[in-house]
């Protein structure tokens, strides 16, 4: 799957959030989509990962860009954290949901971490 299809599936889930006037517009969406080019490259090239929780995670050895990824995760538990208070759920829950989503779209050769913690190439 390409960029803007990615593109598409994060802001369905912003949109739906900003909408409710649950998180700010001028800023988490706006980090994140300055992230995500960076972000599917590290995945093309096998940096990063994401992992069974919904977050993105450096592979073994690797640490460029370690700061992005951090910062993109500590927005993703915002979004989850909002997504948990609306729907009466924990951000645990939101995470693992939204990993199965990211695993269903994910391209081929992105490294993705199945539910019982074993790391596969799609």
């Amino acid at each position: 799957m390409h960029m803007s299809a990615k593109l598409l599936g994060l802001l369905a889930i912003l949109g739906i959030l900003f909408a409710a006037g649950t998180l700010n517009a001028g800023d988490i969406k706006a980090r994140m989509l300055e992230r995500l080019p960076v972000i599917v490259d590290l995945k093309a090239r096998g940096v990063v990962g994401e992992n069974n929780q919904g977050y993105l995670e450096m592979l073994k050895g690797q640490t460029e860009k370690q700061d992005l990824v951090a910062a993109e995760n500590l927005d993703r538990r915002t979004v989850y954290e909002q997504i948990a208070g609306q729907t009466n759920t924990n951000v645990q829950v939101v995470g693992q949901r939204r990993a199965l989503q990211i695993a269903e779209r994910a391209s081929a050769g992105e490294w993705l971490q199945d539910t019982n913690g074993i790391w596969y190439q799609k």
